[in-house]
C-alpha cells in the first residue's frame, strides 16, 4: 500500500444551485476531471441548510424534487486542491462553501482502492 499526503476539497451546494444552466455539481466534477484531480465524489443529502436559506430542506416522498444538499468531495494534494478551489471560486458569481481536510491518502498496489484517514 502507497500512502500519500493530500487534501479533501468539501463544496456545499443545494442540488437546484446552477452554473450556465448546468447543475453545479456536475460542472465542478467536470472542471476537476478536465483538470486531471485524482478523484471527485457527489453526495446528496437527506436534510440540510445554508446560510441564506428560509427553509430547512428535507427528503420526504411528497416532496422528492425539493432543493437537497449536495456535497462534493475532491481529493488530491494541497497543491492541486487549493489551485483548483482558487480557479473555481473566480468562474462562480455567489458565494461558495468549501471547506480543506489534510487527508493521508492510501492507495492499494493495483491502484483500485483508496482509502482517506483524517489526520
Amino acid at each position: 500500500m502507497q500512502t500519500k499526503d493530500g487534501c479533501v476539497l468539501r463544496i456545499y451546494a443545494g442540488e437546484g444551485d446552477k452554473h450556465d444552466g448546468r447543475p453545479l455539481y456536475e460542472w465542478v466534477v467536470a472542471q476537476a476531471h478536465a483538470q486531471r484531480l485524482s478523484g471527485a465524489t457527489v453526495s446528496r443529502g437527506l436534510m440540510g441548510f445554508g446560510p441564506h436559506t428560509r427553509v430547512i430542506h428535507t427528503f420526504k416522498i411528497e416532496r422528492l424534487a425539493e432543493d437537497l444538499p449536495i456535497t462534493i468531495e475532491i481529493v488530491d494534494s494541497r497543491d492541486k486542491v487549493e489551485g483548483f478551489l482558487s480557479w473555481i471560486e473566480q468562474q462562480i458569481d455567489s458565494g461558495l462553501i468549501a471547506t480543506i481536510q489534510r487527508v493521508e491518502i492510501h492507495t492499494s498496489e493495483r491502484g483500485h482502492r483508496t482509502q482517506q484517514t483524517n489526520r
